[in-house]
């Protein structure tokens, strides 16, 4: 590893902030505190911001008509930091490219756009290679091309904030994640990303002697703007795994090397940390904090107990975020409460505000029809600054002068407000509403299972069942009798939302944010190759293996009722 000598810069003075991302790099200018590591390297502030100019430089000599927007196709590696100072201090736009996206949504994607640039490696640009996205040979920037770093060189001069740039530059393009519909593309000024750094210090401890261990792929806000953003404002250090990704192998040995302080994460990523081999050593560790999105409660319980670090369960999303004030009296499950008396959840049709949720002692909705609704912010048509290019989409975002979330919600008779899923992710069954996310709770609690989603499916008569996809290390792990004894158990899960059909998978599909890819899974119905079990009849669940003849006989009940519609064919 290279190491670097270091010398102690003072912070920015406490309550003082900038209004662009552009003027945050500028003051890391001169600052000799680590701003970047690696296994391999590290890098002070003053060689981040350096870095970053030359990046922007480059991308200048090669600007064309229009709005330059630099598509980034990399992993997390150093150049993608650099790029992303690069941008702000050019007036550019980064869109992160997922790399774990198909062919076709990957050329629609980055056609959708409008890419000028894209800057990429040699395995990004293998999947680039074939697709008509309309760029020329050298629109693409290679950064392990052997003229990379001389091409580079050549662009060096003491870095400055290009004329015109303020906080309203457009600064990022972050893709919706997509897991129960198409991907959008989310603009956020300099201005919103400056203005999360500052909240997000506040609300989660951030500060200049943080080691920030950044794992969540940097083409999503989660690690932009609860990351690198309140890392760039402190003038704390980021460290880049050495997988490039997160590893849930990798994930202590790197938090140790590096000494890591806080980390981000989502659910899923979370839950194969916990499937990992519990060692004496876990807790001998430098975390402290961390924060994230949909963990399950037991994970997070089981993180705290085997780890030691406190975990800040939030609420967010790329077009919109701080709707919820944390608490530290929210009981588990709970985000916390309203953040103001703008946020509440309300019924979709009427606008009417739920009435209070009622729970029982295992936390479960005793009336949800009444209560569960759809989470919306009255003051939040001012934060949301759109979708490129689809009015459309806008216009359900922003409706009545209202910003509606797109999830559900409810808020307990204590005042403490619970996420209950996507909108899409709502289920009737036999006339009553469940809540996937929910029942995925208590799926995850089952000790084999390293993750899950939940979907409706259609009935061959009427409404909708409910189908679980559950990831396992192994296929023949996997007990049919033992797993409707578990579920029976569970005095959280009500008989209509036990799934009817269970598919069991070694390798859930999954965005490139780490969650389960719904759609693709809901499309799929019964027709895949792996194992689905069916719960037939009433009375306590019997799950029995799916034959080809038992789908076919199932489709032909789809026919019969002249529902054959819903199968997609």
């Amino acid at each position: 590893m290279t190491t670097t000598e270091t010398t102690a810069v003072a912070a920015p003075v406490p309550g003082t902030s900038r209004d662009s991302v552009a003027e945050m790099l500028m003051d890391r200018l001169g600052d000799q505190h680590l701003g970047l590591r690696t296994r391999e390297q590290d890098w002070t502030w003053d060689q981040v911001v350096r870095e970053s100019a030359a990046c922007g430089s480059l991308a200048q000599s090669l600007r064309a008509d229009g709005p330059l927007h630099i598509g980034v196709l990399l992993e997390n590696v150093p150049e993608f930091l650099f790029w992303l100072g690069g941008a702000a201090l050019t007036g550019g736009t980064i869109v992160g490219i997922n790399p774990t996206r198909g062919a076709t949504e990957l050329e629609a994607e980055i056609r959708y756009v409008d890419c000028q640039l894209i800057v990429t490696d040699t395995a990004g640009m293998a999947k680039l290679r074939g697709m008509d996205l309309g760029l020329a040979e050298d629109r693409f920037i290679l950064v392990d091309a052997p003229d990379y770093q001389s091409r580079l060189d050549a662009h060096r001069a003491e870095p400055v904030i290009a004329e015109g740039v303020d906080e309203n530059t457009l600064f990022l393009l972050l893709f919706t994640s997509g897991t129960t519909g198409m991907s959008k593309g989310v603009k956020c000024s300099q201005g919103r990303l400056a203005r999360l750094a500052y909240a997000n210090t506040g609300k989660y401890g951030h500060h200049r002697g943080d080691v920030d261990y950044c794992c969540m792929p940097l083409f999503h806000g989660n690690a932009l703007m609860a990351l690198w953003a309140p890392a760039l404002a402190n003038g704390a250090t980021v460290c880049l795994p050495e997988a490039r990704k997160f590893s849930a192998s990798g994930f202590m040995p790197d938090v140790k090397f590096f000494g890591a302080t806080f980390f981000t994460y989502v659910g899923k990523a979370l839950g194969y940390l916990m499937a990992t081999a519990e060692t004496p050593e876990d807790i001998d560790n430098t975390l402290e904090r961390g924060f994230g999105t949909e963990a399950s409660p037991e994970d997070k319980a089981e993180f705290v107990r085997r780890f030691g670090a406190v975990l800040h369960e939030g609420y967010g999303s790329s077009e919109g975020a701080g709707s919820v004030r944390l608490d530290p009296e929210a009981p588990a499950g709970a985000l916390g409460r309203p953040a103001h008396d703008g946020i509440a959840v309300v019924n979709p049709e009427t606008r009417e505000q739920c009435v209070r949720a009622v729970l029982d002692e295992y936390g479960r909705v005793l009336n949800p029809d009444e209560a569960i609704g759809e989470m919306i912010n009255k003051e939040g048509a001012r934060a949301f600054e759109g979708y490129y290019k689809n009015d459309v989409a806008d216009a359900d975002k922003i409706k009545h002068g209202w910003y509606w979330t797109g999830d559900l919600g409810y808020v307990d008779e204590a005042g403490f407000i619970y996420f209950a899923g996507r909108k899409g992710d709502w289920i009737r069954v036999d006339g009553e509403n469940t809540s996937a996310l929910m029942i995925e709770r208590v799926l995850r609690r089952h000790p084999d299972v390293i993750a899950t989603g939940v979907y409706a499916i259609p009935d061959p008569r009427s409404g909708d069942q409910v189908m679980a996809a559950i990831e396992l290390d192994t296929l023949e792990s996997f007990d049919a009798d033992a797993f409707a004894s578990y579920l029976v158990a569970q005095e959280d899960l009500g008989s209509k939302a036990t799934p009817r059909f269970v598919r069991v998978s070694t390798s859930l599909p999954m965005t490139g944010s780490n969650k389960v890819l719904k759609r693709e899974l809901q499309a799929d119905l019964w027709r895949t190759d792996e194992p689905v079990f069916r719960w037939e009849g009433r009375g306590a669940p019997v799950y029995r293996l799916m034959t080809e003849a038992d789908k076919a006989a199932l489709e032909a009940e789809f026919v019969s009722f002249g529902r054959q519609r819903f199968l997609g064919v």
